[in-house]
Formats: structure tokens, C-alpha cells, sequence
């Protein structure tokens, strides 16, 4: 795979500096029609130790316009980022539409390290390839264009490179230096002299002086697992719409020139207008979940306050094992208008430490967030450890709202329900507890309902024109939400229907349900 790479012919200076001339005014103008777009290109730098990939960087700023770019180098997880699911680093740096974003370093740099140097098998690293494969998938589908560069260097050209600046592989460089520097000493007797000497080369090799990434002798002594490893990523997750541009390392102009073109190819693609696939929606028959749900269960105030009273000393002692096990978990609140979301996230709340929890309330999304996937904003809010975060309403407004109100297409609909899936699987391998309440009530009570609220003053600012809209799309919503449930409930992420035509039925059923999950959490280090 990478023998084409290995051999590539060198531009010389003056068809250098003439094509890159050309190239930045080309890239200048694409670069002004992808602000217009409604898509983002995101490029990812990646390749051979040794290869300079920070300068191919810096060429790449250098030619665009630094307000439409951002860049963003991956070294080492912090503990913030090792505290959340391993893709939360990523989504937090994704560019927004009509933007690039250069990101030194990616989603691969991982999955390959630990491959390489043997820190996983086989197996997991195809789990690891499958899981950038959809990724990649979600943010193409969503109208990102994927820039992947990979540089590369043979294994006698990285050798080359390092003798030149006296980093041998498997000698420390800084024993090295310091021993070349003590034979001359001795040898020449004049400590200014060879200053002057060193000063003169490092000015004859110009920027071959820059220092090399701390990694390059580390990994330069697995070279061949490296290409090994690399060729087989490579090939596994190349494909139409997310390709990799494999460029030859060993000559600077070359190397730059070959990168700009492929940046502007994609910035020309992202400029032009995104096909949307026009398609029937197809029939799922779903055994219509909502029909299921018991809602004349009920609960004296008696019972009803003694069952609370016993589920939040429940739930008080769970969230602080929570805290003291640095484990998390996620409880989601979607439900009727009135079905009592509200109420029930209230005595959630109420027996556990403030500083332990907070509550998302899920409105219409921001500029801000209208400019990236609908899932950005939610991965934003992914908890760190020891938290137990409450999202009212949730992702699920895109197969709910968004689907039934038409905001969102129905290929776009249509392909959340994996995009969901993958998302709650990624936070449940983390070790995430996730429970997921739909509070359910017949159409009657809902009306019933809605006129108190219209009757009583300080209840009045809870009814609006858009509740009453909604409710004339009921069977549209029933439609919408049983396919939902059948679509998105999952060994990890299973749904609670819950009966709400009791209010006081619902709270305690929420706080017990949530109890369970944090139970089974807690359980499953």
C-alpha cells in the first residue's frame, strides 16, 4: 500500500513556489464559498513518525484564512477526557458548518498505538476500526466532508532523517548530543569556536533544526508493526465518502503541494450542494407499546408518601456510591405534555446532594448548535464521574418533535435511531448507567390537564399554543413513539414506560426505576 509513497519525485523550489502560489488562491476562494455552505471539512493529519506533519500543518494555516480554521492537536488524554467516553475529546472540537477543522491527530491515533505495540488484539481492534467506521458514517451522512492524510516515510528514509540530526533509534538523544559535544571539546580545546561552528550549521539547515516530536525514537523502533498495523486501518475504513490520501513524506514541496490539493478538492465538495437521497418511509410493525401501559394504577396519599419516602433514602445512599465508585448515570425524562415530567424530575432531585447532580433542560436548539450534528450538544453534557446528570427531554427529539413536526427529513430521522443506538452504547461501555422514563397518559387527562392549567393563574405560563398543536398530531406522536421504543430499547438502554395518569404513581415508579439502574451499575464494575 505504501510503496507508491516511498518513491516520490522532488519539486524543485522555483515550480514550488509558483504552484503554491496558484494552490493558496485556490484554496482562498473554496475556503470563502464553504462559509456560504451548510457543511463542514474536517482534515486529518496522520502518518509515520518523522514525517514533519507539523509543518504540513503549518503550511496548510499559512495558506487559509486563520478565522475559518481551527486546529487541534491530540496528545495524551487528559483526565478530564479519560473520565468520559473515549470519542467526548472529539465531538467537543468538531468544527461547526462553513468552518475546517485540522485535527493532528484523531480517532486512529489510539486504536494503532495499542495495536502496535501490542496492547490489544485483534479482535478489539476491529471493534476499534468498526466503531471510526461509524463515526465517520454519522458525520459524512450529517454533510461533513472527511480529509484523511495520511504521511508517510519508508522505513530507511525515517533512519535517514533521524541520523540527520543524531537521534539514532534506541539511544537517548540527549546522551548522544552531549557526548558529540564533549568529544569536541576535547578535541578542539575552544568551547567558542565550536559554538561558532554549531551557530553556522544551524543556520545552513534552516528549519532541519526544528526539534522532532519526543515520539519519533520511541516509535521509530516499530517501524514494521507501525506499517502494518497503519496499512491494514487504512485499508479497512477507505471508502467513498470518507477516503484516505496516502502522500510521500520524503520530499517537503511534494509533501505540502499534494496536501493542499486534496484540502481543496474537499473544500470544492463541501461547497456544492448536498444531495439529499429522497426516500419512502418504510412500514415498521410495532406492537404498540404505549397500549400496554396499565394507566388506571394509582396510589393513595398514604401509600404514596411512605413509598416515596423509602425510594429517595434509596436513591440519597446510591448517588453517594455513585460518587465514592466514580460511576455515572444518565436519566432521561421524555413524556406527554402535562404527563408531570416536571414533577417527577423534582423528586429526583430533592433527596440528592446538589452538588452531585443537574438537571438539561432540552429547549429548540441555538445558532450555536444548529451549526453542528443534532448529538454535539448532548455530548457536551455527558457527565463526568461520580455525576448523575437529568436530561429534560433529550436526543429524542429528533425521532419525536423533529419527525412528527417535519424538521428533520426522514433520512435524517430514519438513520438516528443507529446514531442513538451507538451513542448510548458508547456511554454503557463507559461504564454509564442510563435510564430512560417515557411518561405516558391517555388523551383525556391530558385535556383535562390543559384546562386547569388555562384556569389557574400560576399555572397559565405552562400551557401554550404549540401544546395544543402537538396534541392535535396525537396518533401521529403514538406512531412515532412506539416505533421509538421498538427501535431504541436496548439490553443497556431499555425504556420505562411509566403510567402518569397517577401523578403520584409516576414519581414513585421514576425513583424506584432509577434506584434499580443505579443498583445494576454499581454492580457491574
Amino acid at each position: 500500500m505504501f510503496e507508491a509513497a516511498e518513491t516520490v519525485a522532488p519539486v524543485d523550489k522555483d515550480t514550488f513556489e509558483r504552484e503554491a502560489m496558484e494552490l493558496r488562491t485556490e484554496l482562498l476562494v473554496a475556503q470563502r464559498a464553504l462559509r456560504e455552505s451548510s457543511r463542514a471539512v474536517v482534515v486529518i493529519v496522520s502518518g509515520v513518525e518523522g514525517a514533519r506533519k507539523s509543518e504540513v500543518v503549518n503550511r496548510l494555516c499559512e495558506w487559509l484564512d486563520a478565522r475559518g480554521v481551527q486546529t487541534h492537536a491530540f496528545w495524551d488524554e487528559t483526565d478530564v477526557e479519560r473520565d468520559r467516553p473515549h470519542y467526548w475529546r472529539f465531538w467537543q472540537r468538531m468544527p461547526p458548518r462553513g468552518s475546517i477543522g485540522l485535527m493532528f491527530g484523531s480517532w486512529y491515533t489510539q486504536p494503532i498505538v495499542r495495536r502496535a505495540f501490542g496492547k490489544s488484539d485483534e479482535l478489539e481492534f476491529e471493534q476499534d476500526l468498526a466503531q471510526i467506521e461509524s463515526h465517520e458514517q454519522l458525520l459524512c451522512h450529517d454533510g461533513t466532508v472527511l480529509v484523511k492524510l495520511w504521511f508517510h516515510l519508508s522505513k530507511k528514509g525515517q533512519a535517514k532523517r533521524l541520523r540527520a540530526r543524531g537521534d539514532e533509534p534506541g539511544r537517548g538523544a540527549k546522551k548522544q548530543k552531549k557526548g558529540k559535544k564533549d568529544k569536541k571539546d576535547k578535541q578542539k580545546g575552544d568551547r567558542k569556536g565550536d559554538k561558532k561552528q554549531k551557530e553556522g550549521k544551524k543556520q545552513k539547515e534552516g528549519k532541519k533544526g526544528w526539534k522532532l516530536s519526543p515520539l519519533v525514537e520511541e516509535y521509530s523502533r516499530h517501524y514494521d508493526d507501525f506499517a502494518q498495523v497503519s496499512a491494514h486501518a487504512i485499508a479497512r475504513t477507505d471508502s467513498a465518502t470518507a477516503p484516505w490520501h496516502v502522500i510521500g513524506a520524503s520530499d517537503r514541496n511534494h509533501r505540502d503541494l499534494a496536501a493542499g490539493r486534496a484540502l481543496l478538492a474537499a473544500l470544492r465538495q463541501a461547497a456544492a450542494d448536498l444531495p439529499h437521497p429522497k426516500i419512502e418511509v418504510p412500514s415498521l410493525s410495532c406492537d404498540g407499546a404505549l397500549e400496554q401501559v396499565d394507566l388506571e394504577r394509582t396510589l393513595t396519599k398514604e401509600d404514596y408518601e411512605e413509598a416515596l419516602e423509602r425510594e429517595q433514602t434509596r436513591l440519597n445512599g446510591l448517588v453517594w456510591e455513585l460518587r465514592e465508585s466514580r460511576r455515572s448515570c444518565v436519566a432521561v425524562f421524555e413524556g406527554w405534555d402535562a404527563a408531570g415530567k416536571g414533577g417527577a424530575i423534582r423528586r429526583v432531585a430533592a433527596p440528592v446532594d446538589a452538588r452531585l447532580y443537574r438537571v438539561v433542560p432540552i429547549a429548540a436548539p441555538s445558532d450555536e448548535e444548529r451549526a453542528q450534528h443534532y448529538l454535539w450538544r448532548f455530548w457536551r453534557h455527558v457527565p463526568g464521574p461520580g455525576k448523575l446528570r437529568i436530561f429534560d427531554r433529550s436526543w429524542y427529539g429528533r425521532v419525536l418533535v423533529e419527525r412528527v413536526e417535519g424538521f428533520a427529513r426522514p433520512d435524517e430521522w430514519l438513520r438516528a435511531y443507529k446514531e442513538i443506538n451507538d451513542f448510548e452504547a458508547q456511554l454503557s461501555e463507559h461504564g454509564m448507567g442510563i435510564a430512560k422514563f417515557w411518561i405516558h397518559l391517555s388523551k383525556e387527562e391530558q385535556l383535562a390537564r390543559f384546562k386547569r392549567r388555562e384556569e389557574i393563574p400560576w399555572k397559565q405560563h405552562k400551557i401554550t399554543a404549540e401544546d395544543w398543536r402537538n396534541r392535535e398530531r396525537w396518533d401521529d406522536y403514538v406512531a412515532a413513539i412506539d416505533e421509538m421504543v421498538a427501535r431504541t430499547s436496548t439490553p443497556a438502554a431499555p425504556w420505562s414506560l411509566v403510567a402518569g395518569n397517577c401523578k403520584r404513581n409516576a414519581r414513585v415508579e421514576v425513583v424506584r426505576i432509577l434506584c434499580d439502574t443505579i443498583e445494576r451499575t454499581l454492580a457491574a464494575k
